[in-house]
């Protein structure tokens, strides 16, 4: 796959979104853990999943998933409940939350945000640049990205990030459960199918066994040439 198809495929899955999220949910059910630990790393992977950790979501979702006691494999899965189509939505909201919790009151449009991110690269190249010369670092940009852009996103998503993580949660506490039971009735049904074909060729093979007795006694009577 090349990367066009790769970018295409990470904004825009192969078979839509509804596919994507059927296929987590389906793997997310089949996780081999009790429901309460599964939904504990539902919840705790769908939380880090919200929260801006380029790169360290993952991560961040095994180490919560280990405090909480929740199955990792479940962590890890519910880090996809983000999609870029979504993402920039829930990040306005989720940075407007931050700036009036915290006072901040630096109008969030779009140039305002393109600014700080542009800056803040700014800042980054030519501080990478800066190391293998003589010039000085830059760090204005990057603390500005910090204070007005960063901290803002990452608290305000927390309570929103909370509220659909728990929701998430209790969701999928019965979901799990009904799939187990039904998963452990077929099982059994399977099972007792085994055990009555089992049963009736036992049974076949010991009247097999019985004739070709007879049979041979009937050979080894008196009245036999």
């Amino acid at each position: 796959m090349g990367w066009g198809a790769w970018l295409r495929e990470q904004v825009y899955p192969r078979g839509g979104f509804k596919r994507a999220i059927r296929y987590v949910v389906h793997r997310m059910r089949r996780v081999p853990d009790s429901p309460h630990r599964v939904a504990r790393g539902v919840f705790v992977g769908s939380l880090v999943g919200f929260l801006p950790l380029p790169g360290l979501q993952f991560v961040a979702a095994w180490i919560a998933a280990r405090l909480a006691r929740g199955n990792l494999l479940a962590a890890l899965l519910a880090t996809f409940n983000t999609n870029p189509v979504t993402t920039p939505f829930f990040a306005v909201l989720a940075m407007t939350l931050g700036h009036w919790i915290m006072g901040i009151e630096a109008p969030l449009t779009a140039e305002y945000i393109g600014s700080a991110f542009a800056n803040a690269g700014q800042d980054l190249w030519f501080n990478f640049l800066a190391m293998f010369g003589p010039r000085e670092a830059h760090w204005e940009g990057l603390i500005d990205f910090w204070h007005e852009i960063y901290v803002p996103y990452f608290i305000g998503a927390l309570a929103p990030g909370f509220v659909l993580s728990a929701i998430a949660y209790y969701v999928t506490i019965p979901l799990v459960s009904a799939y187990q039971k039904a998963r452990a009735a077929t099982a059994h049904e399977r099972s007792e199918r085994r055990n009555r074909m089992r049963a009736k060729l036992a049974d076949a093979t010991a009247k097999l066994k019985r004739r070709g007795a007879g049979e041979d006694g009937d050979d080894d009577s008196p009245g036999a040439p």
